[in-house]
C-alpha cells in the first residue's frame, strides 16, 4: 500500500505528535502532510519522513498559524493525495478535511474536534482581541460547516476517548471506535523521593483553567508549581509567593517534577489527558475535576481523587482530602495502571483495527 499520513500542524511535541510517532511505526514508509511545520521542534522520528506542506508554511504559518484558521480548508483541499491507498488523518485542528481518492481508504484519529469552534468558541471568543472576536462571528459559521461536511470524506472515525466519540456523535453525526492514545512508560519512573509541592503542568490556554489551582494554593498557602508554555501573566497577579512558575522546561526536567510531585492538580476539562497518565506512569496520585476524559483514567481512591465543582472551594476540599490520604496511594499500582495506555498496546489495538477495515474495503471492492 501507498500511505499518507496527515497531521494538522507540526510545531511542537505534544499528545497528538506522539500518537504520530506510532503511526511512524506502523508505516515506515509513509508520507507526512501538515499545515506548516517547524523542524526544529519535532522529534528525528517524524523528520525520517517525507513531509510536505502547505501554502501557509510559505506565508508564515509557522509563526502565525492559528491566524489562518479560515485558510486552512483551502490549504488541505491543495493537497494531491489521490495516488495513495490509505490516509490517516490525525485530527484535533483540521486535517480530516484532505481530498483522497474513491478507492482509498481514510480513517481519521480524533483527538477532538475543533474545539476552538465547538464547545469551546465561546470562550475562545471572550478572550481574544475585538477585532480577532469580530473576524470569527464572520468566519466560525462557514468553518462548522466545513468541519461537519468534511465528516462525511472519512471512511471510518476512531476517538481518543468515550468523551470525544460522544461529540464526534453530536457534532458530526457519526459513529467511532475508542482507542486511548499512549503513554510512552520508558520517559518515566517512580522515585523515593517525593516533595511537599503539588504541580500543575500543560500549556497555559483559559479552558485548561489552571487559575482554579493558583487561586486555591494562594488560599491554602500550600506549594504549588506551574509548568507550561503560554500567557502567565495573569495567574501571577493573583498569585501568592507559594506558587512558582516555571513556563516550559526540557521533557526530562518535567519527568523529574512528575516523580517527586505530592499530586498533579488538572481543574480543567480534557478529550482525554495525557499528563494525568504520565504522572501515575511516575507512581504519583491526580486531583482532577470530575469531568470529560479524566473519567476514565483518575480512579477515586487508586490513581487520585475527583472534585465535583469547577470552583475553589471544590478543589480545596479536594487537596485537603488528599493532605489526608496521601499515604493511601501506591506508586507501583499507579503505574500498573498507567501501564495499560502503553505505546506497545495502543499500537496492537490501532494497527488491528485499521487491518480490518482495509481488509473489509478490500472485500466491498471484489
Amino acid at each position: 500500500m501507498k500511505v499518507a499520513l496527515v497531521h494538522y500542524w507540526l510545531v511542537g511535541m505534544r499528545g497528538g505528535e506522539r500518537v504520530l510517532e506510532v503511526l511512524c511505526d506502523l508505516y515506515p514508509d509513509a508520507d507526512i502532510f501538515t499545515l506548516v511545520i517547524d523542524r526544529s521542534k519535532i522529534s528525528a522520528k517524524i523528520l525520517k519522513h517525507r513531509i510536505f506542506t502547505s501554502m501557509l508554511q510559505r506565508l508564515g504559518g509557522r509563526q502565525h498559524y492559528k491566524k489562518m484558521l479560515p485558510l486552512m480548508p483551502f490549504a488541505l483541499e491543495a493537497f494531491d493525495l489521490t495516488p495513495y491507498d490509505l490516509v490517516i488523518s490525525s485530527e484535533s485542528g483540521p486535517a480530516k478535511g484532505v481530498v483522497t481518492g474513491p478507492d482509498s481508504v481514510h480513517i481519521c484519529y480524533c483527538h477532538s474536534p475543533m474545539r476552538y469552534v465547538w464547545d469551546l468558541y465561546p470562550q475562545y471568543r471572550k478572550n481574544a482581541p475585538f477585532l480577532t472576536r469580530s473576524m470569527m462571528a464572520l468566519t466560525a459559521p462557514l468553518i462548522r460547516q466545513w468541519d461537519v461536511t468534511t465528516a462525511a470524506r472519512v471512511d471510518h472515525f476512531i476517538a481518543n476517548s468515550r468523551y470525544v466519540a460522544k461529540r464526534i456523535k453530536k457534532y458530526y453525526r457519526r459513529e467511532s471506535t475508542v482507542i486511548n492514545p499512549p503513554v510512552d512508560l520508558q520517559r518515566f519512573s517512580i522515585t523515593a523521593q517525593r516533595a511537599e509541592f503539588y504541580l500543575s503542568a500543560g500549556q497555559i490556554t483559559p479552558y485548561k483553567r489552571i487559575e482554579l489551582a493558583v487561586e486555591a494554593f494562594t488560599r491554602l498557602r500550600l506549594p504549588l508549581v506551574v509548568i507550561g508554555t503560554g500567557s502567565s501573566t495573569p495567574l501571577r497577579r493573583i498569585a501568592g509567593p507559594n506558587v512558582t512558575f516555571l513556563g516550559a522546561v526540557s521533557d526530562p526536567v518535567l519527568a523529574d517534577y512528575f516523580s517527586k510531585c505530592k499530586a498533579l492538580v488538572f481543574p480543567g476539562v480534557e478529550d482525554f489527558g495525557i499528563v494525568p497518565l504520565e504522572v501515575m506512569a511516575s507512581g504519583r496520585p491526580v486531583i482532577a475535576y470530575g469531568a470529560g476524559g479524566v473519567l476514565e483514567t483518575v480512579i477515586p481512591g487508586e490513581t487520585g481523587l475527583l472534585f465535583r465543582e469547577q470552583t475553589v472551594e471544590s478543589l480545596i476540599d479536594a487537596v485537603k482530602e488528599m493532605e489526608l490520604r496521601i499515604g493511601d496511594f501506591n506508586p507501583n499500582a499507579m503505574r500498573d495502571f498507567a501501564s495499560r495506555f502503553d505505546r506497545a498496546h495502543f499500537a496492537e489495538r490501532l494497527a488491528s483495527f485499521i487491518e480490518l477495515r482495509i481488509s473489509d474495503a478490500i472485500q466491498r471492492l471484489g
